[in-house]
C-alpha cells in the first residue's frame, strides 16, 4: 500500500475509533440514566450502514464522512414526544443528569487514553536514546553548556529514557516559563547538571520545533555510504551500482557518510553525476542521473538505493520502556494527566501569545501522523491514538457553544440563573461557536498546507 493509502487508512481508523469512544460515552451514560437514545452515528452525511438494536430500537449508523459523529436522544425541543415517553426525554431531565450525559463523551476520551497508554506500557514503548547531536553555536543550548554526545538523563527531576520523554518535559517547562535543571551524561559516563531558564527564552515555542529553537539536534552516528539494496529499475540499478558498493566520491568530492551522499543526490535532480565506488577492494567510476521528484513543493533527486547500516548500530541507539501490569496502570493515569495538562497549557500559550498558532494541526497533518505511526508499529499507533484522544477530550470541554463545553456552560448559567437561557440567546451562542470553529479549522488547514508545500 502506498504512503498516501496508509495515511488515509490510519486516519479513518483513528478518527472512527476515537469518535466511537466519545459518542459511546454519551450513549452509555444516557441509557444508564433512563434517557432514550434514537440514533448513534459515526460520521455525517449519507448512511453507508445502519441497523437497529436494543429494547429502544436505537438506530446505529456508519455515515460517509468520518469526521465526527453524534448521539440523538429523545428531545421535545426537536420533535413532539408522546406523553408516555416524555419522562425519558433529554430536556425533561434534571440539570445534574443532563450535565453527566454531556461530560461523559470527553471523559470516555480520557479513559480511552488511559487504556491505550496502559497497553502501550505493557507491550513496551520503543524509543530513541536522547543523545545530543550538533549544538548550534550561540544558541540557548550552547549557552546552557550542552555538548555533542551528551545524553539527557532527566529534566526537572523526571527521568527521560527517550527523546520523546525529554521533548515533552522540555515543552512542559517552556509552556510554564520555568527555570529547569537538566542532568546529562557524557560519553565517558561523567555527569553534569545544566540549567535552562525558559522565562528568558522568547522563541522556544515558535515555528520550527522546540529542539531546533533551542539549538539542539538529535545525534545521528556517522554511517558509511554503503549500498544495501536497490529498487528495481531505479537510477542506481541502471547506473550499475550493486549491493555492498561503498560510495567514496562524487564529482571529485570525497563522500564521508551516507547523509552527505543523500544530500548531494537530493540537490542534483536530473544531473549527471560522476561517482567513484569501492567494490571488492577496487575502485571504479560510474555515471548516475538522479530522477527528479516533487517533495513538499520542491524538486529533489532520488536514485532508489537503501543504506547498509553497521551491525548493532540501530540497537545501540534504541531503548524500550516497559512496565508490569499493575505499574502500567499508574503510569498510564499519570501520563494521561500529564498530556491533558500539557494540552491545556499549549492552548493557553496560543491564546496568550506565548506559543505560535502554527503549532495547530489539521486533518492533513493528523493523517500523515496516523500513517507514520501505523507503519512504525503498535506502540506508536497507540501513542498517537492516546494523544489525539486527550486532545479531543480537552477541545470538547472548551466553553464554545455547539461543543460539549458550551452545553456545560449553558447548564452552569441555568444553575446560576435558576432558569435556562432563552432560545434566542442560545442561537446567538451557536452561531458564534460555529464561527470560532470555522476560524480554528481555517488556521489548521492553512498550517497543513504550509507544511505540505513548504511555505
Amino acid at each position: 500500500m502506498s504512503g498516501f493509502g496508509i495515511s488515509l487508512l490510519g486516519f479513518i481508523v483513528a478518527i472512527s475509533v476515537l469518535v466511537a469512544v466519545h459518542e459511546f460515552g454519551h450513549y452509555w451514560v444516557a441509557r444508564r440514566l433512563g434517557i432514550r437514545v434514537l440514533r448513534f452515528s459515526i460520521g455525517f452525511g449519507k448512511p453507508l450502514w445502519r441497523r437497529r438494536f436494543g429494547a429502544d430500537n436505537t438506530e446505529f449508523v456508519i455515515a460517509a464522512l468520518p469526521l465526527g459523529g453524534y448521539v440523538k436522544m429523545l428531545d421535545e425541543r426537536e420533535a413532539p414526544v408522546a406523553e408516555p415517553e416524555a419522562a425519558r426525554a433529554f430536556n425533561r431531565q434534571p440539570l445534574r443528569v443532563r450535565s453527566a450525559v454531556i461530560v461523559a463523551g470527553p471523559m470516555f476520551n480520557f479513559l480511552f487514553a488511559i487504556a491505550a497508554y496502559w497497553l502501550m506500557f505493557v507491550s513496551g514503548v520503543p524509543g530513541l536514546r536522547p543523545v545530543v547531536g550538533e549544538v548550534t553555536p550561540q544558541s540557548v543550548a550552547a549557552e546552557a553548556g550542552f555538548r555533542e554526545r551528551d545524553e539527557l538523563l532527566s529534566v526537572a527531576g523526571r527521568q527521560t529514557p527517550s527523546w520523546d520523554a525529554a521533548t515533552l518535559e522540555l515543552l512542559d517547562a517552556a509552556l510554564a516559563r520555568d527555570s529547569i535543571e537538566i542532568r546529562v551524561r557524557e560519553p565517558d559516563d561523567r555527569q553534569r547538571v545544566l540549567v535552562i531558564d525558559f522565562g528568558a527564552v522568547s522563541n522556544a515555542l515558535d515555528k520550527g520545533g522546540l529542539l531546533d529553537n533551542l539549538g539542539l539536534a538529535i545525534w545521528r552516528p556517522t554511517v558509511p555510504a554503503v549500498i544495501d539494496r536497490l529498487v528495481a529499475g531505479a537510477p542506481a540499478e541502471q547506473a550499475g551500482l550493486l549491493p555492498g558498493d561503498r560510495v567514496v566520491a562524487v564529482d571529485d568530492k570525497v563522500v564521508e557518510s551516507w547523509s552527505e551522499w543523500v544530500a548531494f543526490v537530493r540537490a542534483h535532480p536530473g544531473e549527471t553525476l560522476r561517482i567513484r565506488v569501492e567494490r571488492g577492494g577496487q575502485q571504479l567510476e560510474l555515471s548516475l542521473v538522479p530522477r527528479a521528484v516533487e517533495e513538499k513543493g520542491t524538486t529533489i533527486g532520488q536514485i532508489g538505493a537503501y543504506v547498509r547500516e553497521p551491525e548493532g548500530l540501530r540497537e545501540s541507539m534504541r531503548t524500550e520502556v516497559r512496565y508490569g501490569l499493575l505499574e502500567s496502570t499508574g503510569k498510564a493515569v499519570v501520563k494521561t494527566w500529564d498530556m491533558t495538562a500539557l494540552t491545556v497549557r499549549t492552548l493557553w500559550g496560543m491564546i496568550s501569545g506565548q506559543a505560535s498558532v502554527e503549532n495547530i494541526s489539521g486533518p492533513i497533518s493528523i493523517a500523515q501522523y496516523a500513517g507514520y505511526s501505523v507503519s512504525v508499529g503498535l506502540a506508536s499507533f497507540l501513542k498517537f491514538l492516546a494523544i489525539v484522544s486527550v486532545s479531543l477530550g480537552v477541545l470538547n470541554l472548551l466553553p464554545i457553544p455547539i461543543l460539549d463545553g458550551g452545553h456545560l456552560l449553558y447548564n452552569i448559567i441555568e444553575w446560576l440563573r435558576g432558569k435556562p437561557l432563552s432560545e434566542h440567546a442560545q442561537q446567538i451562542g451557536q452561531q458564534l461557536g460555529i464561527l470560532l470553529l470555522l476560524a480554528l479549522m481555517s488556521i489548521a488547514f492553512y498550517n497543513d498546507l504550509s507544511r505540505l508545500f513548504g511555505a
